[in-house]
C-alpha cells in the first residue's frame, strides 16, 4: 500500500541463504511486480 502512495518501487522480499533461489509474492501483486521477482530470481539462478 504505501508504495503505491508514493509512488515508489518495492521488492521483496528477496530470500538468501537457501539452497537455490526462491523469492514470495503477495496475493495483491501487480504484473510489474511479478516481472521484478522474476527478474531478481533469474539473476539469482544465474550466480549460481
Amino acid at each position: 500500500a504505501v508504495q503505491r502512495t508514493a509512488g515508489a518501487v518495492a521488492v521483496g522480499p528477496v530470500l538468501q541463504g537457501l539452497n537455490k533461489p526462491v523469492n514470495d509474492l503477495s496475493r495483491g501483486a501487480l504484473v510489474d511486480d511479478i516481472v521484478n521477482t522474476i527478474t531478481i530470481t533469474a539473476i539469482q539462478a544465474q550466480s549460481e
